[in-house]
């Protein structure tokens, strides 16, 4: 089955997105978006999913980096005491406000498709500095004794968001199923 697509003259075949693949990059920045949004809101509001301590309200007093940052970064990694050196004393620190507006930030963003130019920049940054604390080419024993390895030394779920990021940065995603065409008729273009 053979599909052709009415092209202006000027546009290579290389540079067109079908129609599936625009509405299915809709799709993907906000399932991604939601991804970060959801981070975010359990983290701030501890609805007991993965946080038990809310950052700033309910039960308040709980860091959303401390744990990761104690305990999640690879001790053989070769940034371990710079990472660990971050962890926060206290849920009012720097580190907690830079990564919870990084997460909301981005969340927010792709959820709607607008600053999609920033929102997948900095959520892809927040990644890969991610993927450096937890350097998954380097094995360490637990404490318990056991050899801990990820499943690829190379590629975790931190390089396949961030280059699914630059993909929907690329085909500008925030334009289907999004306010990106809004957003980007009334803001400066390095906004977009």
């Amino acid at each position: 089955m053979s599909t052709t697509i009415d092209r202006p003259a000027d546009v290579a075949e290389d540079q067109i997105i079908t129609t599936a693949g625009q509405k299915w990059s809709g799709v993907v920045r906000i399932l991604l978006g939601f991804t970060f949004l959801w981070a975010f809101l359990d983290k701030t509001f501890a609805w007991g999913f993965s946080t038990t301590k809310a950052w700033l309200f309910g039960t308040g007093d709980g860091s959303p980096t401390a744990g990761f940052l104690k305990f999640g970064v690879n001790p053989n990694g070769p940034m371990h005491d710079f990472f660990t050196g971050l962890a926060p004393s206290s849920p009012s620190g720097i580190v907690n406000w830079l990564f919870m507006l990084a997460l909301l930030g981005a969340g927010v963003g792709l959820v709607l498709g607008v600053g999609m130019r920033i929102a997948s920049i900095g959520a892809s940054i927040l990644l890969l500095s991610m993927y450096l604390a937890v350097a998954p080419w380097s094995k360490y024993v637990d404490e318990g004794g056991s050899t801990v390895a990820s499943n690829n030394p190379l590629l975790d779920e931190h390089i396949i968001y961030a280059a699914t990021l630059m993909v929907l940065m690329f085909v500008c995603a925030g334009r289907y199923w999004g306010l990106g065409r809004w957003w980007e008729s009334r803001t400066p273009s390095w906004l977009h």
